[in-house]
């Protein structure tokens, strides 16, 4: 039997919405999320708008990267509503393979398939998804190679070609699709202190060009310099939220200033820390 509905939906390529500046991408509302016994997201309300860089901050087990892949449906939520444009994502009736194909994810690691080059990387999901000629497919994953400084390695396999420039094909492979929003979890936290500024490079053009970016990041500095808005997590709620000249630079929660401490200095010992034993 035919899904006329479907059969009526056009293909993604053409089909996935575009937004004026300032109107809502994604809505997350009373966003709740469990493994088990452990409730990780407990009730999370966050809006991203068009042409907007949403970076999401917070210690190891906090729940950023569970909120991100909650967004595109892969960690299923407990409770609460993710809506992406018009979809409501979280409705068990929503085609999620058409609504992800209009959302570019880049994980911590690369994710790359190792048997395929860099451009090939870049095409195969163009093709499959997007239905896209293997002509067409080429041509634009050429531009996005270079849009990520690596126009000259689309013949290389990801074996071949360091951390940093994997992370840039991954970026490159994302944007090949048309994104009307991308999604970066923790993007250089698996690459060596010397290829970090490459990918944060990248990703600081795309959010001049006006990319819609949910990042979660423990880089300071890019989230202080590139978000419009930052979000501190803990626990599995949201603590804090603002500029990120507020909430970065002059934090009003203690939990916030705790962790700010400890990211931005290190080497600071905590009295309370070292009178514990």
């Amino acid at each position: 039997m035919v899904d006329e509905s479907a059969a009526q939906r056009p293909a993604p390529a053409d089909a996935a919405p575009r937004h004026r500046l300032g109107e809502v991408v994604v809505r997350i509302a009373g966003l709740r999320k469990s493994f088990g016994a452990v409730e990780v997201l407990r009730g999370i309300d966050v809006e991203v708008r068009a042409g907007e860089v949403l970076c999401v901050i917070g210690a190891s087990g906090s729940g950023k990267s569970t909120l991100l892949r909650c967004v595109n449906m892969l960690e299923q939520p407990t409770g609460g509503t993710v809506h992406i444009g018009e979809e409501e994502v979280t409705d068990p009736d929503c085609d999620i393979d058409w609504v992800r194909s209009g959302v570019g994810m880049v994980f911590q690691q690369f994710n790359l398939f190792p048997h395929l080059s860099a451009l090939q990387n870049c095409v195969i999901a163009q093709q499959k998804v997007l239905k896209r000629s293997r002509a067409d497919a080429e041509r634009v994953a050429r531009a996005n190679l270079d849009r990520v400084g690596l126009a000259d390695r689309g013949d290389a396999h990801p074996a071949q070609l360091s951390g940093g420039q994997q992370q840039r094909v991954a970026i490159a492979r994302a944007l090949s699709m048309d994104p009307m929003l991308m999604l970066f979890d923790e993007p250089t936290s698996a690459l060596d202190p010397e290829l970090v500024g490459d990918v944060l490079s990248v990703m600081r053009r795309l959010a001049a060009e006006g990319m819609t970016m949910m990042v979660v990041t423990h880089e300071m500095a890019f989230a202080r310099d590139v978000a419009d808005r930052v979000i501190f997590m803990d626990a599995g709620v949201v603590v804090e939220e603002g500029h990120p000249d507020r909430v970065i630079g002059d934090p009003a929660h203690e939990r916030t200033r705790t962790f700010l401490q400890r990211v931005l200095n290190p080497t600071h010992v905590d009295p309370a820390d070292s009178s514990s034993g």
